[in-house]
C-alpha cells in the first residue's frame, strides 16, 4: 500500500496486476489500482480533475488529464473517504503511475493532492541482481 497526505486529504493506492486480462506473450500487462481518499480536515472538499503520469520500463510517459475520478467527482465532508478502482494496461511488464487530484474547497479555493508513486510490478519482469 502507498500512501501520501496532502492538507489532510490522505490518498492510499493498491496495484494488484491482473494475470488473467494480461497477455504476456503480446506485450499486453494489465492492472488494477484501488484508491481511496480520505478527507482528515476540517473542511468540505471536491475532486474534480486528475492527473497521471504513467511510465513503462523503457521510460515511455503517457499523460492522462482527465475531470473526476470514474465518471464521478465526489464531495467529501470532514471524516469521509471516497474509493474506487480503476486500471491500466502496459506494453511491459513493469512501470510507474504517479498523480495528482485537483480539489476545490467550498470556499472556491482550488489545490493540488498529491497521489504517492506506486509501482505496478508483475512476475514477468526479469530480476537482475546488481
Amino acid at each position: 500500500m502507498y500512501n501520501e497526505t496532502t492538507q489532510s486529504i490522505r490518498v492510499s493506492v493498491k496495484p494488484i496486476y491482473l494475470e488473467d486480462q494480461s497477455a504476456p506473450d503480446e506485450d499486453h500487462f494489465v492492472w488494477a489500482y484501488q484508491v481511496r481518499i480520505e478527507n482528515q480536515g476540517e473542511e468540505t472538499v471536491q475532486l474534480i480533475n486528475r492527473y497521471w503520469q504513467i511510465t513503462d520500463s523503457l521510460g515511455r510517459v503517457q499523460e492522462v488529464r482527465a475531470p473526476g475520478v470514474v465518471g464521478e467527482q465526489p464531495t467529501l465532508r470532514p471524516g469521509e473517504a471516497f474509493e474506487y478502482t480503476s486500471g491500466t494496461p502496459l506494453p511491459t511488464p513493469s512501470g510507474i503511475m504517479v498523480g495528482a487530484y485537483e480539489m476545490k474547497g467550498l470556499d472556491g479555493r482550488h489545490f493540488d493532492v498529491a497521489v504517492p508513486a506506486f509501482s505496478l510490478d508483475s512476475p514477468h519482469q526479469p530480476v537482475r541482481l546488481n
